[in-house]
């Protein structure tokens, strides 16, 4: 049987690998444009840019900062993002700064209705994919589709699965080896 000194370390093991995994699943928050906010582009790619290389998760919050009255963050399909059309919107947000939590998969399109859908067709809309590889449309191309299947797993080389996974098996085994 482990003597109390060595309940005590792993305990202390285990404690800190499930701390390592919690940590690594925790949420971002990603601020649209950074410190250019939600306006009207200019360049006007600027938000595909700037989704390029972000990796979109479920939990994670898009923060849309905006002068009231000045823009509006309307949720849309994927056929009024390419058109620009504030028709059915999907939901509309009037009242900036905006957060927008990230509840589902697929692709999630947004757009700003002022003039008319003027600032939409200069550039203010943004799409992001969750749950899989993150790409944006430029303005002038489609967007890829949401798939109703599951998303798949993460890339062989995604540091934050990669540590989740290995993390709690190298405590244990330092655990174990503490019996032995």
């Amino acid at each position: 049987m482990a003597n109390p000194m060595s309940m005590t370390i792993l305990l202390v093991v285990v404690l800190t690998a499930l701390a390592a995994v919690v940590q690594v699943t925790e949420a971002a928050t990603y601020v649209v444009g950074d410190n250019t906010g939600w306006e009207v582009p200019n360049p006007s790619n600027l938000y595909t840019t700037w989704v390029n290389g972000k990796t979109f998760s479920l939990g994670d919050v898009l923060v849309f900062n905006f002068a009231t009255g000045a823009h509006d963050v309307a949720t849309v399909t994927q056929t009024n993002y390419d058109a620009c059309s504030i028709a059915n919107t999907i939901s509309l947000v009037t009242a900036g700064p905006y957060s927008y939590p990230i509840n589902s998969t697929g692709t999630h399109y947004f757009i700003c209705t002022f003039s008319n859908g003027g600032h939409c067709n200069s550039g203010q809309k943004l799409a992001i994919s969750v749950g899989n590889s993150t790409s944006a449309a430029s303005p002038g191309s489609p967007p890829t589709t949401p798939s109703a299947s599951p998303p798949p797993p993460p890339p062989p080389g995604s540091s934050a699965s990669s540590l989740a996974a290995t993390l709690p098996l190298v405590f244990m085994t330092i655990a174990l080896a503490f019996f032995y």
